[in-house]
């Protein structure tokens, strides 16, 4: 009895185990928020002979995020001001920022501070966007302001920012 007990006792630690690696693995990649992380743990392993389910209970996975949190290899702020840098230097918008960090799981609260204490100046990466997709000098006529504003907007740059390009524009 004790036999059976010690090898079950051994195929969990090895789970356990094999989790951890799984969430290294993951992690090594890229950060992640906490939300995305859970998921991508507990979605199906991807095998030779198809999808096959992560032999995880709920708990286990609780442990591992609380391990990597623990470890500093799961923090929410760090992958929040990361982010935040990557996608701004990719062109988008506070705006669109703040909606891909909410879809990420993060609070409303983290995501405020974090944009606060960046040091992005979010009127020059407008106008940056709308000359590289429009050219210099940006358009004056009222069509074609409409069109570099709707763009601006969609790339997630707020509506104050896109004015304030051609108010320092006629300068």
């Amino acid at each position: 009895m004790s036999d059976n007990s010690s090898s079950d006792n051994t195929s969990r630690r090895s789970a356990m185990a094999r989790l951890r690696d799984r969430a290294m693995r993951i992690l090594a990649m890229r950060d992640h928020s906490e939300l995305e992380f859970r998921r991508k743990l507990a979605a199906p392993i991807m095998t030779k002979k198809g999808p096959e389910a992560v032999d995880a209970t709920p708990e286990e996975i609780d442990q591992v995020v609380a391990w990597c949190i623990e470890h500093n290899f799961l923090d929410d702020s760090r992958f929040v001001r990361q982010f935040i840098a990557s996608r701004a230097r990719k062109g988008y918008g506070p705006v669109r920022i703040r909606q891909e960090l909410n879809q990420k799981g993060i609070a409303r609260e983290t995501s405020e501070n974090a944009m606060r204490e960046c040091e992005i100046d979010w009127v020059s990466s407008a106008r940056d966007q709308a000359q590289r997709k429009y050219g210099e000098p940006l358009p004056t006529e009222f069509a074609a302001k409409v069109k570099v504003q709707r763009f601006l907007l969609y790339r997630g740059f707020m509506q104050e920012d896109i004015q304030e390009i051609w108010r320092n524009f006629a300068d």
